[in-house]
């Protein structure tokens, strides 16, 4: 008798379950299937996950395919189940191919291909569908986008665009979705858009999504002027759509918990806030060869900016770009600094130029330090006046940190309206404000320079 095995959560269970069970079901005699537990989905990062260990399971039998469920509940297991039911073969979706080629050395692995086309009237067990995402742009940050997604449950992602057909035809080959050449049938195969297009494109891809209807997340920076910000936002309200800013930070569970900290009293009344973040990019790269759109600030600034307006807020009295350009005069290290009535703030990054990276918040009980990255917030201390008074914070950051996005993105289409705190309306608009107001004055700083010489 030919044994069959395979993985997987089966939340929300759908067509694209059912036939990846009856395909693994083809390849032998008897299958079996591992149904994931909670506490083991929680230790690999897959978020959002619904339905109960008991209802998956049931769903797993009601397919009909199973010969035996069992539980998945640590790491390493696979490799002893393979030796305990005497596995001939071991297979999962196409989505992980290459990541179990290891387990070839004790049976056959086989790398089912994904179902694409998931339908949007698949209901969840309260009345809700899985999410169909599509993506415009097939850049680095889509590419992580992906092994991202998958983690969520309840999204799909369905496919993707690029008016350039070839890249988008080569990007959807590597990952098993859909390509699309016509952006209105992009649209009409999905409920939702990840704008991962360079910025200057971001503002008309926007506005196109919401006027199609679908629910739309975008990469930093949203907009990168206040009036376009302020006119999506009232768009996505009148479409009844949900519109989000993805800066990764705003959403990752260690700095939320930083922030919480910092508007909690326990340093006293924040007065002061540094934040670097610098990287050293290639000269070649797209940042720091876009001459109209690309530097450290446009880069860069949505980090750094996040945490001065998310505590010191939007009403600053006075603010001052100091640039270090390179030879093409885009920005490689930019310091943003800001006057409050009761405070003061610096954000620093740089693409060029290479410096300690980490967030300061002085309060007058005491301060906050979370060294870099703290972007990726896993680890910050509390100090005090007295030296040996520091209270030590830690969480954890799985993966790029996009799947925290996308886990409140789809919450929040969902109706749960907490969010807000971690990336609100306003604090978006003040960040496109920012953008453009540095824009602004780096051009005209730039072209007096380029006249003066």
């Amino acid at each position: 008798m030919k044994k069959v095995i395979t993985y997987g959560t089966f939340d929300l269970f759908h067509e694209g379950h059912y036939r990846l069970l009856q395909r693994a079901k083809q390849l032998g005699d008897y299958l079996i299937v591992g149904v994931t537990t909670e506490e083991y989905d929680q230790t690999r990062g897959k978020l959002n996950v619904v339905d109960s260990l008991m209802t998956r399971i049931e769903n797993v039998k009601k397919s009909g395919f199973v010969d035996e469920v069992i539980i998945e509940s640590a790491q390493g297991q696979k490799f002893r189940d393979i030796k305990k039911y005497q596995i001939d073969v071991f297979t999962v979706g196409s989505d992980w191919v290459g990541q179990f080629d290891y387990l070839k050395e004790y049976c056959e692995v086989v790398y089912l291909e994904r179902t694409r086309d998931i339908s949007s009237t698949m209901l969840r067990e309260q009345g809700r569908h899985i999410l169909r995402v599509g993506i415009i742009g097939t850049g680095r940050i889509a590419e992580r986008f992906i092994p991202e997604a998958k983690l969520v449950s309840g999204l799909n992602t369905q496919g993707v665009y690029n008016p350039h057909v070839d890249s988008a035809k080569r990007f959807a080959e590597r990952w098993s979705i859909d390509s699309y050449a016509s952006l209105e049938k992009f649209y009409a195969a999905v409920d939702a858009v990840y704008i991962a297009s360079p910025h200057e494109t971001h503002y008309e891809y926007i506005k196109s999504a919401l006027e199609h209807g679908k629910h739309v997340i975008c990469e930093k920076p949203m907009v990168l002027q206040r009036m376009q910000a302020e006119e999506l936002f009232a768009l996505a309200k009148r479409q009844n759509r949900i519109l989000f800013e993805g800066v990764k930070t705003a959403y990752c569970p260690g700095f939320n918990k930083l922030m919480g900290i910092a508007c909690s009293g326990m340093i006293g009344n924040i007065r002061n806030i540094e934040a670097c973040f610098t990287k050293l990019e290639s000269l070649a790269s797209r940042e720091l060869t876009d001459i109209k759109y690309g530097g450290s600030f446009t880069e860069l600034g949505s980090y750094v900016l996040l945490p001065i307006i998310k505590l010191l807020g939007c009403d600053y009295q006075q603010v001052r770009f100091d640039v270090i350009r390179g030879e093409n005069e885009l920005d490689l290290f930019t310091k943003a600094s800001f006057v409050y009535p009761n405070g003061l703030a610096t954000a620093t990054c740089g693409l060029g130029v290479k410096s300690e990276g980490r967030l300061l918040i002085s309060g007058t009980k005491g301060y906050i330090v979370a060294e870099a990255p703290w972007w990726k917030t896993s680890y910050f201390e509390v100090h005090h006046e007295n030296p040996s008074d520091v209270e030590k914070f830690s969480d954890r950051f799985l993966g790029d940190g996009l799947r925290y996005e996308l886990s409140d993105f789809l919450s929040t289409i969902n109706g749960n309206r907490e969010s807000d705190f971690m990336l609100s309306r306003g604090e978006s608009i003040a960040l496109a404000e920012l953008m453009e107001r540095f824009l602004r004055e780096h051009r005209c700083m730039s072209e007096r320079d380029h006249l003066g010489n």
